[in-house]
């Protein structure tokens, strides 16, 4: 099959988010296609997966035209989409959730959900992706419920896939299983459309690479001879620094410190730990760690989302342990929360309301009960300039911008503050390159000025790119206390899987030198 798409254009008010866009995939090929936040990438896919409608061009399937009027018509024409997020039920099956809207039945109309798990499980036989038919979507982990979405497009007999940053959420694992899966649909004939900002990954996977920039195509490129740099360049327009430019610290008093925190969930399941540790003034310390092991627990709870079961947190010598989410805010701690969407925003919202969300109650956008507006507008515009948020205008939901977008309005307004410790969990997932360069900057910046940072994160190149310090956790214990210039990320990645560190509870990991407790 092969997949054609001629002079696509899109507008949106005061936005061209495709312009003239031309672009072929074949059966049996991976195309990457890359480019910055608000580049048209997933306008584009949307376009294909007819959930927006063309204002010119055409698509051809196998050099015919078509049109498009609803996923229903792009289905038929055999071509599947796995969106970054996931769009399953929680509390139904891996079949249940794979048949839905498509269910077979019986001759008396029943649903036939006996032929359609046999169905699901030849197929995860077929392209090896070890799904139990009958296990709840709910319980399994974020690369196995990718694998469901897998499914489903098979299941309704797609040829060309499109991924839209399917690796976004995954863990350095599930990244390698990922990539053997793609491996297989191709071998079997299927054409892959892989929509990324990882330039690393486009390289590795992919057969042709097409860079979209501000809507237009800019470039294609050979995986064989391509380079980051070049590939970076071509997105952004300018050479982009990938690599974290950095002074050694300079160290100041300790900021946070944890002891002997344990944190458990409603039926009193650990998920942290015994956990100790200290982050100072001047200094990023990274937390490095397979997701599932107690990274999000631990920062909600420093955050003042979750309560701990046992142990304290000390802001500047101040035990906050009991202190609400506000409170924390207001003495300075500032929080980047992993799942921006869920937590860090209202999408409904505005962007000057979304900037304001954190301090409207207070001067000088509040005056006792009136919100100054014009103020909260001003102080917006600013923001926006400032941390190069792309936007037509500061009034424009916050649900309509790109990722990486959403992001830096969260940036903006966490870090644009007087703060004494910056929390940033995930704070570059699903990012481009040019807003990584600038997230990164951002926070050695805070560093250089004497703030505590602490960033928790996946990405094993983030961890150690950024890190002063690298903290491993390892089923809810910290198992790893090291000093980045003395590890490298094979060793870190050991500590990730368990099989290195033997901390004990209790043991606070300032307590030993970088390795000491090494197996």
């Amino acid at each position: 099959m092969e997949l054609e798409l001629r002079g696509i254009t899109k507008r949106f008010p005061g936005v061209v988010a495709n312009d003239d866009v031309n672009l072929t995939v074949r059966g049996g090929e991976v195309l990457a296609l890359v480019g910055e936040n608000g580049a048209g990438k997933s306008t584009l896919m949307n376009i294909l997966y007819g959930l927006y409608k063309a204002d010119e061009g055409e698509i051809l399937v196998d050099g015919q035209p078509v049109k498009f009027t609803s996923p229903h018509d792009a289905i038929a024409a055999g071509i599947g989409m796995v969106h970054q997020h996931f769009m399953l039920v929680p509390v139904f099956t891996v079949t249940e959730n794979v048949v839905l809207g498509v269910e077979p039945t019986t001759s008396f109309g029943r649903i036939d959900i006996g032929s359609a798990r046999t169905r699901v499980a030849e197929l995860s036989r077929e392209f090896g992706l070890h799904l139990d038919p009958d296990a709840m979507t709910e319980d399994l982990a974020v690369g196995i419920q990718q694998r469901i979405e897998i499914v489903k497009v098979l299941f309704r007999d797609a040829k060309i896939v499109v991924f839209d940053e399917p690796t976004a959420v995954l863990t350095p694992q599930e990244i390698e299983d990922f990539f053997r899966i793609v491996e297989t649909l191709t071998a079997a004939g299927c054409g892959v459309v892989f929509i990324t900002h990882k330039l690393k990954e486009a390289i590795r996977i992919a057969d042709r690479i097409v860079v979209l920039r501000r809507g237009k195509t800019v470039g294609e490129a050979d995986p064989k001879t391509a380079t980051q740099e070049a590939l970076a360049e071509m997105m952004v327009g300018r050479p982009v620094d990938l690599e974290v430019d950095k002074a050694p610290p300079q160290l100041g008093d300790v900021t946070l410190r944890v002891a002997h925190l344990t944190v458990t969930d409603a039926n009193g399941r650990a998920h942290v730990s015994d956990v100790s540790f200290e982050v100072r003034a001047g200094e990023i310390v990274g937390i490095a760690g397979i997701q599932g092991n107690g990274q999000s627990e631990l920062v909600e709870t420093l955050v003042g989302l979750h309560r701990a079961a046992a142990g304290t947190v000390a802001l500047n010598g101040e035990d906050i342990t009991t202190a609400t989410p506000r409170a924390r805010h207001r003495l300075g701690i500032a929080h980047i929360p992993e799942d921006r969407q869920r937590d860090g925003m209202v999408k409904d919202f505005t962007i000057t309301e979304n900037l304001a969300l954190t301090s409207y109650y207070a001067p000088p956008l509040s005056h006792g009960i009136n919100m100054q507006w014009d103020t909260a507008r001003s102080e917006a515009e600013r923001l926006v300039e400032a941390y190069d948020i792309r936007t037509p205008s500061t009034e424009t939901s916050t649900g309509k911008l790109s990722g990486g977008n959403q992001q830096k309005v969260i940036v903006a307004r966490e870090l644009s503050r007087n703060v004494h410790l910056a929390i940033a969990s995930q704070p570059t997932r699903g990012v481009d390159v040019g807003s990584i360069e600038y997230i990164h900057e951002r926070l050695v910046d805070l560093r250089d000025k004497g703030v505590a940072v602490l960033v928790v994160s996946t990405e094993l190149d983030e961890v150690m790119a950024l890190s002063d310090r690298v903290l491993v956790m390892f089923g809810g214990r910290l198992v790893a206390n090291l000093n980045r210039a003395d590890t490298d990320h094979n060793d870190v990645g050991l500590y990730m899987a368990g099989a290195k560190g033997d901390f004990m509870p209790g043991d606070a990991p300032g307590d030993a030198t970088p390795g000491e407790r090494a197996s």
